[in-house]
């Protein structure tokens, strides 16, 4: 019987180095802007000054003058082309072109046709699939055992 210390003897020592230390790198902690915007305010069409406020109105022409000097071909209105109106924005003074009625009701009618048209070819092509496979894996079935083929 062996004795259990001439055994531990035997048992290979793995010399493990010394620690050395490693400097550690300071990362600043990211930053960032945070975006912001400017509230548009749209003020409701039944808002009237308060009655102890007094409002000052200037009808003098000079400065209508500069005025329609600083504006001249600054126009907001786009030009009229045959088959488009101009529509006002709620509370701006912003026009915006849109297509007269009838082409308006042309192309939503184009639109929905084609979608139903699409949405029925749909159904139909999945119920033919759905009648005609097992029709199809029959016949192929049939056709395989004829040429004494052994695919599945």
């Amino acid at each position: 019987m062996p004795n259990w210390k001439q055994e531990i003897n035997q048992i290979p020592v793995i010399k493990i180095p010394p620690i050395e230390t490693i400097e550690t790198i300071s990362i600043p902690l990211p930053t960032a802007e945070v975006p912001f915007y400017t509230p548009l305010v749209i003020p409701p069409s039944d808002l009237r000054a308060a009655e102890q406020i007094e409002i000052q109105t200037d009808t003098s022409i000079d400065n209508y003058k500069i005025d329609a000097e600083a504006t001249e071909g600054t126009s907001s209105k786009p030009n009229n082309q045959p088959g488009m109106r101009t529509v006002n924005l709620f509370s701006t003074n912003v026009e915006i072109p849109l297509p007269e009625n009838e082409i308006l009701i042309t192309a939503t009618t184009t639109a929905v046709v084609s979608v139903g048209a699409a949405l029925t070819a749909t159904a139909v092509f999945n119920w033919v699939v759905k009648i005609m496979k097992p029709v199809i894996k029959t016949l192929w079935k049939k056709m395989t055992k004829g040429n004494g083929s052994t695919t599945r």
